[in-house]
């Protein structure tokens, strides 16, 4: 769907004062560190980063002499943030670190992470991004980062698209269980929208199959005629497809040579999300080349 952009508006900005810093704090990058708490932060990560550690590794990472990086990995240890075992002398990450994660991942916000990337990706592409979730049988689409051109891709929030014929529904679709698929697709059906739409089964396994390869998908005509779209999918903390990022505009400036430009920023927009949503990227494309029909034993699908 397009629109087209009427006169520029303007928007005010005001100082607010930091509520999560003292009212004498001066900004400054050097008085914001504690040395000995970067130090237990930087073995941390360390740890966290490792599948069992001695404390010779992890002093020789961190930089520290081994009997200060035992002095920080025994104070974390007290708090339940590493453990020791002691049959193989290894360092490990605690349980209290996955508590604390799991209450990140609580309170994170999608639509406010997205936001920046979602603004870099428009300004890159010069065309209008979108982010969408999925639902149980459709994409519902969440929130949109107009371009600044005349004519414009535009999807209200809460727009609801079928998988089969969306960037972003394709993208979630190539990285899902061959079962899940078929499930979604019996349940949804495979409605034509546009010539270009894929209601055929076996073409719309072999672009699954694209997608996953090259970890982007393309809404070609294929709901809206005149409409071109680039998508990538949004992983969780399980790397299982919760949604997309995508950028969309006409098709005379998406253009088909355009793809190949546009394709890999969208992706790493969505890798980039992924990551500050606390999940885990699915670069896997394990069993990828049987496009022909294991990888999408779907022809149970077919919509009636």
């Amino acid at each position: 769907m397009f629109d087209e952009i009427g006169k520029n508006g303007s928007m005010e900005t005001s100082e607010k004062r930091q509520r999560g810093r003292p009212r004498a704090f001066n900004g400054r990058a050097e008085a914001a560190s504690v040395q000995s708490l970067d130090r237990a932060l930087r073995i941390l990560a360390i740890v966290a980063e490792g599948a069992g550690l001695s404390l010779s590794e992890i002093a020789a990472q961190s930089g520290l002499p081994a009997s200060t990086a035992y002095r920080m990995l025994t104070t974390l240890q007290n708090h339940g943030m590493v453990e020791f075992e002691s049959t193989d002398q290894l360092w490990s990450i605690g349980v209290e670190t996955y508590r604390m994660g799991a209450a990140f991942l609580r309170r994170r916000k999608l639509v406010d992470r997205a936001r920046i990337v979602m603004q870099e990706l428009m300004e890159k592409t010069g065309e209008t991004a979108n982010l969408g979730v999925a639902e149980d049988d459709c994409v519902v689409f969440v929130s949109q980062v107009e371009t600044h051109q005349a004519i414009r891709a535009f999807f209200r929030p809460g727009t609801r698209s079928s998988f089969h014929a969306s960037g972003i529904g394709k993208a979630v679709l190539a990285h899902l269980e061959p079962e899940r698929v078929g499930a979604i697709l019996r349940k949804a059906g495979l409605e034509r929208f546009t010539e270009n739409t894929l209601s055929d089964i076996s073409a719309l396994a072999r672009d699954l199959v694209r997608i996953k390869l090259r970890g982007w998908s393309v809404d070609d005509e294929e709901r809206h005629p005149g409409m071109r779209c680039v998508a990538a999918a949004i992983f969780n903390e399980f790397g299982e497809p919760i949604g997309g990022v995508s950028v969309s505009g006409p098709t005379v400036r998406v253009t088909q040579e355009r793809l190949a430009e546009i394709g890999p920023l969208v992706r790493d927009a969505a890798t980039e999300i992924t990551r500050m949503i606390g999940g885990l990227s699915n670069s896997s494309t394990k069993g990828s080349a049987d496009a022909s029909g294991s990888l999408f034993d779907i022809t149970a699908a077919r919509s009636p």
